[in-house]
């Protein structure tokens, strides 16, 4: 999300912080690139315009074009201009303090096809994690077997739900999911409702309607973000008919120009309170602006890598792994399940895409053509060897390279690659073993700096 957006003004703020003076020229000039960017990424012309000359009464003071970093100031400046347009400064976020009272209730509305019924699921994993108890529960009568798709996300993950009768009407279904969860005490009910292929009178009145029967602790619009502008034009609509508490942007890893998420807040004065971030029920985050704000102008989300973590790892294995770090006797085993940690994390683009101030690095492994495959092929190698291999990697001889290249359909030069590669990871390992963290920053800038990284992952790309 962002990527074009965030290109754009990167390659502005290498102008202005290359400099060691700026003039209001310089800025003006800046701005203008900025409001292109803002354009091209699907904002409305007024928003991106307010947007900028809200900039430039701050960037253009004598304060600023005199400080010893006036470019830096300008990002800094920009920086929190977009954290108030994703909208930071909105009222505080109720999501965590609607559990006062059991059962609270989420309702989602939206368009047929915006992906409501997966993100029912999805928030219903989340809350689960959260140690909440979640009861899901279908109003789409409409929809053929759309009832019972939600019951089937609900049951591959453990999830109470109702059996819903598409015959009942709407207001027998409501009483009959807050009797159950009050008897078997849900902390939380979750409704979805019907998608509405046109924003007609009938349909919408309906949804008010249900509102009313609900009086939700929630009422989040799920909006697809692949559709731009026009998912910023349907929660207006939304919110002519039933008031709204938050927004839920689905698809957003789709999506590389963020203009939905850019003008959401500004145009519905609603804020955006979670993020789709793909196919799999864990694919959802809470959205923060600060976050998101520093994750466009490439500051990182060092959080959001943390949160990740925190779900894909188990943390006796990490805890088993940091020992063996200490004392420096990292093996295959260990490479092969750091491996397969990286793919879910989401391979190593996805990990330098939180990372702060790695744009370059970013660059270069994009000029490798390096793909996610390149680390399963590299864990297929290991997984052909033998226990005996893998925890003592000099015995595989030339024999043994044969069988291993035979057994993960790879050749035999890739099997000297990896070995290369986990040769120079076990040295690195050493470095922090025996010397810290400095010792592998002397050995990244001598060594292994981003040119060389591209290299040595290109290397590892079968050709």
């Amino acid at each position: 999300m962002f990527g074009n957006f965030t290109d754009r003004i990167l390659n502005t703020f290498d102008s202005l912080t290359g400099k060691g003076l700026l003039n209001e020229e310089d800025v003006s000039k800046a701005l203008r690139e900025i409001r292109i960017a803002m354009l091209e990424a699907d904002v409305p012309l007024d928003i991106a315009k307010d947007f900028v000359e809200n900039i430039k009464d701050k960037a253009v003071g004598e304060k600023i074009l005199k400080s010893i970093k006036p470019g830096d100031m300008v990002v800094k400046i920009v920086r929190d201009s977009l954290a108030d347009l994703l909208g930071k400064n909105l009222p505080a976020d109720t999501f965590s303090l609607s559990f006062r009272g059991a059962p609270c209730t989420f309702l989602l509305i939206g368009l047929q096809g915006s992906g409501k019924t997966t993100t029912a699921g999805k928030l219903s994993f989340m809350l689960k994690n959260d140690k909440k108890r979640v009861l899901l529960s279908s109003l789409d009568i409409y929809r053929p077997a759309a009832i019972d798709q939600l019951n089937q996300i609900a049951r591959s993950v453990e999830i109470d739900y109702m059996d819903n009768d598409a015959s009942d009407s709407i207001n027998t279904l409501i009483d009959n999911s807050f009797k159950k969860a009050k008897q078997m005490s849900h902390d939380v009910v979750i409704f979805d409702t019907a998608g509405r292929t046109t924003l007609d009178e009938k349909l919408m009145n309906e949804i008010k309607n249900i509102q009313g029967l609900v009086k939700p602790s929630e009422t989040l619009l799920v909006a697809d973000s692949m559709i731009g502008q026009e998912s910023v034009n349907i929660a207006k609509s939304f919110q002519s008919y039933v008031e709204l508490t938050g927004v839920i942007l689905t698809r957003v890893d789709g999506d590389s120009k963020g203009g939905a998420a850019l003008s959401m807040t500004v145009s519905t004065g609603k804020p955006i309170k979670f993020l789709g971030v793909g196919e799999k029920i864990s694919n959802i985050e809470k959205f923060s602006a600060d976050r998101v704000a520093d994750r466009i102008l490439d500051m990182g989300d060092i959080v959001g890598i943390v949160e990740k973590a925190e779900k894909e790892f188990n943390q006796e294995e990490a805890e088993n792994l940091a020992k063996k770090l200490s004392k420096g006797s990292f093996d295959l085993n260990d490479f092969q399940k750091q491996l397969l940690q990286m793919k879910k994390l989401g391979g190593i683009k996805g990990i330098l895409s939180l990372m702060p101030g790695v744009r370059k690095a970013k660059e270069a492994l994009n000029n490798t053509n390096l793909e996610d495959k390149t680390f399963i092929r590299m864990a297929a190698i290991i997984s052909s060897m033998t226990n005996n291999e893998k925890a003592n990697p000099s015995i595989i001889n030339g024999s043994r390279k044969k069988r291993i290249a035979f057994g993960s359909g790879v050749d035999i030069q890739d099997v000297n690659k990896l070995l290369k590669q986990f040769k120079n990871m076990q040295l690195m390992m050493k470095k922090i073993s025996k010397h810290g963290m400095d010792g592998m920053e002397k050995m990244l800038s001598n060594n292994m700096g981003t040119n060389n990284l591209g290299n040595m992952l290109n290397n590892l790309r079968r050709k």
